[in-house]
């Protein structure tokens, strides 16, 4: 009867080793350091290059399609003429748009290591896109 408990440990412990020696996914946290080529540094010694790394959509630039249905406001202009007069436009139907939403230097990120160690997903950014890296018209 003693065997059991030992038996049953060490099936725990070749299994606990085996999960270690593969390198299961790990969660990072690191900062842009450069956008061209891109580098994310997670400490003072890694640093990890765009070979090392897999980025999801929310952390690049991409495009998508939205549906839109709305009227342009009145505008008013030219000088008189009945082609500049104010009037409205209607907009609507199925539109592509760019979400502009690249990494920038000082990005902090959140990675995933995928198992065996050596590539990282980059899964999304960690803190708001600074305000000076903001570049579109906002009403």
């Amino acid at each position: 009867m003693n065997l059991l408990p030992n038996a049953v440990d060490l099936v725990k412990q070749a299994a606990v080793q085996a999960v270690d020696a593969s390198k299961p996914v790990h969660v990072v946290f690191g900062q842009v350091i450069s956008v061209s080529p891109l580098k994310i540094q997670v400490d003072q010694k890694a640093i990890y290059t765009p070979k090392m790394l897999v980025l999801s959509r929310n952390v690049t630039d991409f495009e998508v399609d939205i549906s839109v249905s709305h009227l342009t406001e009145n505008r008013a202009g030219g000088s008189g003429d009945p082609a500049f007069a104010s009037h409205n436009h209607n907009y609507q139907g199925r539109k592509r748009i760019k979400i502009h939403n690249a990494l920038v230097k000082d990005d902090w990120v959140v990675m995933a290591r995928l198992q065996g160690g050596k590539r990282f997903v980059v899964l999304d950014r960690i803190k708001p896109i600074p305000e000076k890296e903001l570049k579109g018209e906002w009403i």
